[in-house]
């Protein structure tokens, strides 16, 4: 697979109806992604990159998302995760808020640079229930993206975890955000397809 360059991830965005300085910003933030995902991998050993295009790309296409601002979050929505230490580097391209954003759709431990404590599953649940409905889109694409890709995952558990949580908290959180956008319906159904689908596999 050839490697991922700025073309490819403004491909992603889609800037061609973009005011000329949302296309300025585009580039700003693809630059930022390419550097802040270079070098991390995902659990299937796959370029960590290939994720935030894919949900960019998922809210883009299935979604209908057009707004510049949520597709540049879903693009760097995992940058604080692989990346704590980048916050100082995407306040001073994209500035504070946008960072602000980004650390809210992060879970406190990645943020704080420690392993999972007791605790804090809950509180990042509880985070990811205050989310305003732009942001909370990104994340259950994100959510969406990661059940998808659960096949090509060697971790056995990290599969049943998902598919628990989904069922326990994000088909839920989406149930009761449906009617705050038109995107969170959309969002929802995906989510729920997602979870026929997965129950309707066949398992050795």
């Amino acid at each position: 697979m050839s490697p991922i360059d700025l073309d490819r991830v403004l491909t992603a965005l889609d800037t061609t109806t973009w005011s000329p300085t949302e296309k300025s910003r585009a580039r700003v933030a693809a630059n930022l992604t390419l550097t802040i995902y270079d070098g991390h991998t995902r659990n299937q050993a796959t370029p960590y990159l290939e994720h935030p295009l894919a949900v960019t790309t998922l809210l883009r296409t299935e979604i209908r998302v057009s707004h510049p601002e949520t597709l540049l979050l879903a693009l760097l929505h995992d940058a604080l995760e692989v990346s704590p230490e980048s916050a100082p580097l995407l306040t001073n391209y994209l500035g504070t808020p946008f960072t602000d954003r980004l650390r809210a759709m992060t879970a406190d431990h990645r943020l704080e640079q420690r392993p999972k404590a007791a605790g804090d599953e809950t509180r990042w649940r509880t985070k990811q229930a205050a989310l305003p409905p732009e942001d909370l889109v990104v994340r259950l694409a994100d959510r969406v993206h990661n059940l998808r890709d659960l096949a090509a995952s060697p971790n056995v558990d990290r599969r049943r975890r998902f598919l628990q949580t989904l069922r326990d908290f994000h088909l839920p959180l989406a149930e009761a955000a449906r009617d705050f956008s038109p995107h969170l319906e959309a969002m929802h159904s995906l989510l729920h397809a997602e979870y026929v689908r997965h129950q309707q596999e066949v398992r050795p």
